[in-house]
């Protein structure tokens, strides 16, 4: 079930990146989520990894906007 939802959030950072949605970072998710089981723990780590950085880069970027006065 992790693998799944892994796998969703793999998609969905991948679809990001084109700006466009669709059907791409669904399939993307579903084949990134099933590889990613079958690599085992590494594989689980990998994945969340590639998600967790991709969440940090999109935080700080929002908070690197300076405040104007």
């Amino acid at each position: 079930m992790i693998g799944k939802i892994i796998g969703a959030l793999v998609g969905r950072e991948m679809d990001r990146r084109d700006g466009r949605g669709g059907l791409k970072g669904a399939a993307m998710g579903a084949l990134v989520g099933g590889g990613l089981r079958r690599m085992g723990p590494l594989g689980m780590l990998l994945g969340g990894g590639y998600v967790a950085k991709k969440a940090y880069d999109r935080r700080r970027a929002g908070r690197s906007v300076p405040p104007t006065f």
